[in-house]
This record gives structure tokens, C-alpha cells and sequence, in this order.
């Protein structure tokens, strides 16, 4: 007969191996934040000073706060049940969030909460942990409490959560290189939680008030990928999904094209890379933005479905279905809505390549003869100098049979070698960086060098002229002296 004995793991070995779950800095950072959301906060201030000897982080909300019972409940491991049933605001689902992205960042682990004006502080520290092996926690008085830093931000209620002993913040660097590493650290950290939050930033969660959140004093600005405000972003039609009697929403968008971003979006998506990467679905549960970039599979990542992004959000009732993960930085979504999710990326993967593509194909479709052909058959697509241009004509019209064959060497020769590896780079990684707009110092000179080469001394055609014009692209920045020079020549 089998016999049962309680058989607990070491403190010691548990607490260490915690530390190792894969939090980031600003992974951790928003894992607190969700229970300062969850608690009602309206303003949430974060606090670190990476030139001081030993950092400290401090978080501090102005949220319900804790009495020394629920404090109690916090500090404990595992403090809530993932199959319970939740408030529908409530951005939690282990309880071990506090502790875990905590440990994963530092040794020592202090909080302080506000109830009612009356304070109550405890602390988790490794070192005592492992010295002990067992969960000894460490309940602070008002002197303890009064000489922590920032607890006197704290108001009639509120929680303020203090990392000591930061030993993975500074990489084991020091001097000017430690600081450096703090300060980028933090500007991570800021981006990160402008886009996990930006919804509760921006006061479009449904029952919630709008939420600042500051890092150092600075306001952290919420950053839509959808780049909604922008009028060339299209949005496409919403999908709902019903599992049991809970609604999944989908919202597909099509970015824009990057020469139709803001600013403050290009620097975002600032190259290729962030483009593919962050392309797919991004999963928001309660509003929060749990993970992104990714298409479950369903397609691999590329060129034609970059500029595609599919808004989805889910309740906190399903987080079983969704197997969220205790960093709630990975979720995998039930097969009804991958399903509905395949069909989405159908549309939008086309809808996604016409933008990329758009500018491009004015070159080639509203131009009557273009300097450059695309080609597309059975042995590939390329591009080459058209040969019927009027200027290559003109050229044809002018030479002898020799000069004929050379000139048609030169072509070939240069549709041959064009460096289309070195421009998909480029125009993939800095888009903005590369411009074909040669510097024309004598406008008129030039286009009268063309008219020349076209007609001689003959009258020419108005008409034709500006679509040559247009062809050559060299005088793109100069559409106001062009127009003026054919009103004038071709009267």
C-alpha cells in the first residue's frame, strides 16, 4: 500500500531557478504594471537613477492598495488560482507575477502599500532565502518602511514596489559603460510599455479611465501599431469568433506605405527588419497587448504581408484556451480563431503587397513610354532600358550601324548589371535614405538639352514632352519650372 508524504521543494533551488524564466527588464516591468492596473491606478511612476553606486527601481501606483492581510496574499507564491473565475479588468492570472519578473531582475524585493493612510511593508530577499532554504519573509516596521526610497510618493493609498540588489541591470559593467547600458535599458523599457499599454495610455479600454505612466519623470507616450490616426492606413472589415459565450474580435490593418508615416511611425518601424518582425497578429487580452509578431504558422513572414497587422482581443476567460504563459509574453490562439485567421491573411497579404507596391507601378502605368520595363515569363522578372523610348530612338536615328550596335551593347549591358541585390537592401533596411533625384543646377539648360535631343530645331509636341519628362525623373523636384517651361516653349 502506498503511502503519502509532503515532500516541498527547496526555497533555496525554487527561488534560483525562478530567476532564469526569460524576463527582460521591460518584460518584468510590465508584468507589475498589469497589478497596478488591476488595482485601479490611474498614474503609475517609475524611478530608476542608474548613476547612483547601487540602482534602485521603484514602481509606484496610486491604486486601491493593501491592508498587512492582503499584503500577506501578494507576497505569497502562487497567491491566485489560473482556473478561477476573474474580474473581467483583472490583468492577472497566476499570482506569481510580482515575485517571478522581481527575482528575474533583482535580489531583493521590498513592498509597501497604502490603505486608508495606514502603511504596510514586507520583503523577499534571496539571500535570506538561500542562507534559510525555506520562504522566510521579512515583515517591515514604520522605521523600515520610513527609510526606504520613494515611500514617502505614497498617498492615502497606492503601492509602491522597490528593487534592490539590481545584479543583472548593469551586466557586470562600470563607469561611463555601466551608465550607458542603464540609460538604453530604460529607453526600452519606455518603448515597450508605450506599445503593451497603449490603449489604457490613450483611455479606449472600455470601464477604464485614461492611465499616465511616467519612466524617470517622463511621460511615456502610447504608440498604436496600426498607425490608426494615419488617414492612409485601411481598415479592413472586423471577425468575430464565438468560443462558448465569449467573443473573439479580429480587426485586420493595412500600413502605409513608409513614405506616408509620421515621424514618430517611421522611427518605429525605422527598417525592414522591424517591419517583418513585427508584422502578424498582436493578441490583447483585456486590452493589454500579451505578445506579437507572429502568424502561428499559418505563413511564414515576408515581403508580402510586411505592412499587415490583425488587432485581436480575447477575454480573460479564456486564457486556458489560449495557454498564456506566466510572462504573458506568448499565447497561442484556439483552432476556431486560427482558422478564421488563415482566411484573414489571405486578403490582407494581397492587400498588403498593393500598397508596398503602389508607387512603384505609377512608373510603369501612368507613363506612355518609360525609361525602364519590367519583364515577367517563365524564366523570371527583370527589368530593363527600354530601347523604344523617344530618347533612345532619337540616339538610333542619329548614329550609324556601328554606333547603333554599341548603343545597344550599353543598354543591355546596363539593364544586365543592375544592382538589384545592393537596392533591395538598401531600399529595404533605410527607405527614406536613398533618393534617385540627381542635383539639375540649370533646369531650363537641361530641358533644353532634351527638347533638343528629341526634336532638333522641329516645334515637338507638348504633351509628349511632359510624359518624357516625367520618364527621365530628373526633374521631379522642379514640376512648377517644367510646367512653365512647355507653357512657354510649346506655345
Amino acid at each position: 500500500m502506498a503511502r503519502n508524504i509532503p515532500l516541498p521543494p527547496s526555497a533555496a533551488c525554487l527561488s534560483a531557478s525562478m530567476r532564469d524564466l526569460g524576463y527582460s527588464l521591460e518584460a518584468a516591468v510590465a508584468d507589475l504594471i498589469d497589478n497596478s492596473i488591476s488595482a485601479d491606478a490611474s498614474k503609475i511612476d517609475i524611478f530608476c537613477e542608474p548613476s547612483v553606486p547601487q540602482p534602485v527601481l521603484v514602481i509606484l501606483d496610486n491604486g486601491r492598495g493593501m491592508d498587512a492581510a492582503e499584503l500577506l496574499v501578494a507576497m505569497r507564491h502562487g497567491a491566485a488560482n489560473p482556473r478561477m473565475e476573474r474580474s473581467p479588468k483583472d490583468l492577472g492570472r497566476f499570482g506569481l507575477g510580482l515575485k517571478t519578473a522581481s527575482f528575474s531582475q533583482c535580489r531583493s524585493l521590498t513592498v509597501v502599500s497604502a490603505k486608508d493612510g495606514s502603511l504596510s511593508g514586507a520583503e523577499w530577499n534571496l539571500d535570506v532565502i538561500d542562507q534559510a532554504d525555506d520562504w522566510i519573509l521579512s515583515i517591515l516596521d514604520e522605521e523600515d518602511i520610513a527609510a526606504l526610497p520613494y515611500v514617502d510618493h505614497l498617498g492615502v493609498h497606492g503601492t509602491a514596489i522597490i528593487w534592490r540588489e539590481m545584479d543583472r541591470l548593469l551586466e557586470d559593467e562600470t563607469g561611463n559603460r555601466r551608465d550607458e547600458i542603464v540609460n538604453e535599458k530604460l529607453d526600452v523599457l519606455e518603448k515597450h510599455l508605450a506599445l503593451v499599454f497603449h490603449r489604457f495610455l490613450v483611455g479606449e479600454i472600455r470601464g477604464r479611465g485614461r492611465i499616465a505612466i511616467t519612466v524617470n519623470g517622463h511621460p511615456v507616450e502610447a504608440f498604436d501599431p496600426f498607425c490608426r490616426k494615419n488617414t492612409h492606413t485601411r481598415h479592413l472589415p472586423e471577425e468575430i469568433v464565438r468560443i462558448g459565450s465569449a467573443a473573439v474580435h479580429l480587426q485586420p490593418y493595412i500600413l502605409p506605405h513608409h513614405s506616408n508615416l509620421t515621424a514618430r511611425e517611421y522611427d518605429f518601424y525605422q527598417n525592414r527588419s522591424d517591419f517583418i518582425s513585427n508584422q502578424g497578429a498582436y493578441i490583447y487580452r483585456n486590452g493589454r497587448l500579451m505578445a506579437w509578431g507572429d502568424w502561428f504558422r499559418l505563413i511564414p513572414k515576408g515581403e508580402a504581408t510586411k505592412l499587415a497587422r490583425v488587432q485581436i482581443d480575447f477575454p480573460n476567460s479564456l486564457d486556458e484556451a489560449w495557454t498564456i504563459d506566466i510572462k504573458k509574453s506568448r499565447s497561442r490562439p484556439p483552432l476556431p480563431v486560427r482558422e478564421r485567421l488563415r482566411q484573414i491573411i489571405a486578403q490582407v497579404s494581397g492587400a498588403s503587397t498593393t500598397v508596398h507596391r503602389a508607387r512603384g507601378q505609377k512608373l510603369f502605368h501612368e507613363i506612355t513610354a518609360p525609361l525602364w520595363e519590367r519583364y515577367a515569363d517563365k524564366t523570371g522578372i527583370r527589368y530593363a532600358l527600354n530601347r523604344t523610348h523617344p530618347l533612345a530612338q532619337r540616339l538610333h536615328e542619329k548614329l550609324d550601324s556601328e554606333g547603333v550596335r554599341h548603343l545597344d551593347l550599353l543598354l543591355e549591358a546596363v539593364s544586365a548589371s543592375l544592382p538589384v541585390e545592393m537596392i533591395y537592401s538598401d531600399y529595404s533596411t533605410h527607405p527614406r535614405d536613398v533618393s534617385q533625384m540627381p542635383q539639375v543646377d540649370d533646369v531650363k539648360d537641361r530641358l533644353d538639352d532634351l527638347r533638343r535631343a528629341l526634336w532638333g530645331d522641329r516645334p515637338g509636341n507638348a504633351d509628349a514632352f511632359r510624359d518624357i519628362v516625367r520618364s527621365t525623373r530628373l526633374f521631379d523636384d522642379h514640376g512648377e519650372i517644367v510646367e512653365n517651361y512647355i507653357q512657354g516653349g510649346f506655345a
